[in-house]
């Protein structure tokens, strides 16, 4: 990877990584694209994460084909947005200061953090 370390993507709990290298690629390849520094909030969850514990299914983050974006404005978390449409991320979750980004292979999806 160009922009990211590996160990950015560690689980937060447990340290584990089981990020998905094609995934890794394709967000380098977003963060080129974008032309603007990246900071990864969390990356790899491992299932007995505190926030994958509680779900009835586990997440995009446990599969390892999901990361999510500190955003400080308005104008980058629109380039973020438009660019991750364009190159085909298919699972896009907008908060105030982050951004997640996946690649699930289900109905492409948006939503908003409450």
């Amino acid at each position: 990877m160009k922009y990211f370390n590996i160990e950015e993507f560690n689980c937060q709990e447990t340290g584990e990584n089981k990020m998905n290298p094609e995934f890794l690629e394709k967000l380098d390849e977003l963060r080129h694209e974008c032309k603007f520094p990246f900071t990864i909030t969390s990356g790899y969850r491992d299932p007995s994460h505190s926030l994958e514990a509680k779900k009835e299914h586990p997440g995009m983050h446990t599969k390892g084909i999901a990361a999510d974006i500190y955003v400080s404005n308005g104008v980058d978390r629109f380039k973020l947005l438009i660019t991750a449409f364009n190159m085909g991320f298919t699972g896009i979750g907008v908060a105030k200061t982050f951004i997640h980004v996946d690649t699930r292979t289900s109905q492409p999806v948006v939503w908003t953090y409450q």
